[in-house]
């Protein structure tokens, strides 16, 4: 007779509480607060000055003419592709007319910050590996994750409130301002939520940065295709977060429901991410990375093929990006003169902008300055490679083959150069063809060329600058996106802020002036081009001599 033997129940696991899944949220956010201190200072101070300086146009606009005059010049299709649903333009008020012209580049410059900002504490901590690191202590699956949605949250509610400020000062209503200004920190806020789920689904920061970019040109360009079939936005307008933030008609008609969607899409991709997250294998994807090639290429036989292969892609989409951009506004040239005919006899605006040909090509040389300045972002992203190469620690394992330092860093340096002339001009010839496309011919093609040919020199200047801050002090090179922020600010608001001579001769775009109006001095082009030589001697001196990787 055999016993029975009893067998004891198997207990339940239970899954991961919620708290235990964000344990450790308000320890990384304070760490994330405290390393990123300064970019956050830069961002604040770049946006509000961006305020401070670029709305002073718009108190002409308490002219009745001058009002007319903006209506008029919004009221075209191209325009309205670039600004907004056109809401309060029969009554064309300085409000109306920020609101309506201002929101979507603020909204476009929150979002790409946060953007970077949440795949910066996410994805690409996960790449380097110091999330691993992290996560072996006291910190929740989740914790990273909404550690950076909270610092991206902080910035743009800092950033709202001083720009809310910004633009109270220049008499503007204060609760409107506060509402324009808080509008726009949530429909960026959107954006850092799609690039949270990006980083849960692409394993490479790359691959989250540019899906979550794709995104916001999507948005971008369906509230650009709805506002323009229908005026004040049609139902396609309504699928752009970026419609939902100018909707509010704020300094028109204040509602703030539109918001509410804003409010729900974040919920709804924090959720999406949270799930995503917790199905996924720590430092991979829920996207398959497509293997590579078993051997390598023929052409891979040393570090500058090497180079080119790592930049094309960012070259690539950094061109057809800032393309788009440029191809729009080019078809918006021709609608310029319509703007002085209305306002025709009217003092302010003749004095201020001149005849139709002057105005015409100062508009040129605006948009002149703006695809220098995406030239410049682009170079010095790309010059600054090299130092994510080192602190990766590729470097020293490429410099312990038969690679020189000369040779390795002149291939990257060659690269981004070449890149930075591609972006440049890519970006005058873009400009161009949306004039031609519009039937607009008064310029010429070689003016456009020439447009884009004449700030080289300057952008070898900044790119010359990054590379030589790397060479020798590494941790310094901030620096160099605080120059291509200042040439930008000198360029724009040099005459706003009363700059004094010296100060505005820092700036390597001041040698270049606007080629649009006249001819660039040849003697400034070649004082630009051996500045850059130098700067780039300097560069590959510091990097002889110094420790790889730097310590």
């Amino acid at each position: 007779m055999s016993a029975a033997v009893a067998t004891p129940p198997v207990p339940a696991v239970a899954g991961p509480a919620l708290g235990s899944t964000l344990t450790g949220t308000g320890m990384l956010l304070r760490f994330m607060l405290r390393r990123d201190r300064t970019r956050i200072l830069w961002w604040t101070l770049g946006v509000t000055l961006l305020y401070a300086g670029g709305l002073g146009e718009y108190v002409l606009l308490d002219d009745p003419d001058a009002s007319a005059a903006r209506s008029v010049l919004v009221s075209s299709p191209a325009m309205v592709s670039m600004t907004g649903p056109g809401y309060g333009i029969d009554d064309y008020t300085p409000g109306a007319a920020v609101a309506n012209e201002f929101i979507l580049w603020v909204v476009l410059t929150l979002a790409v910050m946060s953007i970077l900002q949440v795949v910066r504490h996410t994805r690409a901590e996960e790449e380097s590996s110091r999330s691993e690191l992290v996560r072996a202590g006291a910190v929740g699956r989740h914790a990273p994750s909404v550690a950076a949605l909270l610092l991206v949250l902080v910035m743009n509610v800092v950033i709202a409130v001083t720009s809310a400020v910004a633009v109270t000062a220049q008499g503007f209503d204060a609760g409107q301002s506060f509402a324009m200004t808080s509008a726009i920190a949530l429909g960026a806020l959107v954006f850092g939520a799609v690039a949270l789920v990006a980083a849960q689904a692409y394993e490479h920061g790359r691959g989250a940065v540019g899906v979550s970019l794709a995104a916001l040109g999507a948005a971008f360009l369906l509230r650009a295709l709805g506002d323009v079939q229908e005026r004040h936005g049609s139902a396609l307008s309504w699928l752009s977060p970026i419609a939902w933030v100018q909707q509010t008609r704020v300094f028109v008609d204040l509602r703030w429901w539109p918001l509410g969607l804003c409010v729900a899409a974040i919920v709804v991709l924090i959720v999406v991410a949270a799930f995503l997250g917790s199905r996924r294998d720590f430092g991979g994807g829920l996207v398959a990375v497509r293997p590579g090639h078993p051997d390598a290429r023929p052409t891979l036989t040393g570090p500058g093929p090497l180079a080119w292969v790592q930049q094309r892609g960012a070259l690539m989409w950094t061109a057809l990006g800032l393309g788009l951009m440029w191809l729009g506004s080019g078809t918006i040239i021709r609608e310029v003169p319509k703007m002085l005919d209305a306002v025709e006899g009217n003092p302010i605006y003749t004095a201020l902008l001149g005849s139709n040909e002057d105005m015409v090509r100062t508009f040129l040389g605006i948009f002149g300055l703006y695809i220098a300045a995406g030239a410049a972002a682009y170079g010095t992203a790309a010059a600054l490679r090299v130092k994510g190469e080192e602190e990766a620690g590729r470097t020293e394992i490429t410099l312990a083959t038969p690679v020189s330092r000369g040779r390795w860093f002149a291939s990257s340096l060659v690269v981004a150069l070449l890149g930075t002339v591609v972006v440049q001009l890519t970006g005058a010839l873009a400009l161009w063809f949306g004039a031609a496309s519009t039937g607009y011919d008064d310029v010429r093609f070689g003016e456009y060329l020439e447009l884009g040919l004449a700030y080289l020199p300057a952008l070898a200047v900044l790119v010359g600058l990054a590379a030589a801050l790397y060479g020798w002090l590494p941790r310094a090179t901030g620096v160099a996106w605080v120059m291509v922020g200042y040439v930008f600010l000198v360029g724009m608001f040099a005459d706003l802020f009363d700059l004094p001579e010296w100060a505005r001769k820092i700036s390597p775009f001041w040698w270049v002036g606007n080629p649009a109006l006249e001819q660039v001095e040849a003697s400034h082009l070649w004082g630009l081009g051996g500045v850059a030589a130098l700067l780039f001697v300097l560069a590959f001196l510091g990097f002889r001599r110094r420790d790889v990787p730097a310590v």
